[in-house]
């Protein structure tokens, strides 16, 4: 990255800015997912992680593990034992995001309820509102 590259002020709001499609890419269900399971839990094996992200494929969770790892996000660490034992964890750079995105998941088991309730209540209001037409 050049120094012009480095002084560049990011702004994920602009439409051509580097930051929006790290923005995007960090965004994925899968990453914060990964991230934030690393972070409650700490290094795991990619079957550990895995069953701790439930629903997540196989691929998928290659997938973005690779891209959390290529971000700087996640250490990979292959130990040389037979069968070779691969472990993940964050690294520092991950750490610091993982743990906004634990305060977003504790506030999503908090609040889940009131959010459904306002959904169905959204729902009723619209599907009502529409009989009459």
């Amino acid at each position: 990255m050049s120094a012009q590259q480095q002084d560049m002020a990011f702004d994920v709001f602009a439409a051509f800015c580097p930051s929006r499609e790290v923005f995007a890419e960090l965004a994925d269900k899968w990453s914060l997912l990964i991230l934030a399971s690393l972070y409650r839990v700490g290094e795991q094996r990619f079957s550990e992680l895995q069953r701790s992200v439930s629903g997540v494929s196989r691929k998928m969770l290659t997938q973005s593990v690779r891209t959390l790892e290529r971000d700087g996000l996640v250490r990979r660490t292959v130990h040389p034992e037979v069968p070779p034992r691969v472990v993940y964890d964050l690294l520092p750079l991950g750490r610091g995001l993982a743990e906004r995105v634990a305060t977003i998941g504790d506030w999503v088991e908090q609040n889940g309820h009131a959010v459904i309730a306002a959904r169905c209540g959204f729902d009723e209001a619209r599907s009502g509102g529409e009989t009459g037409s």
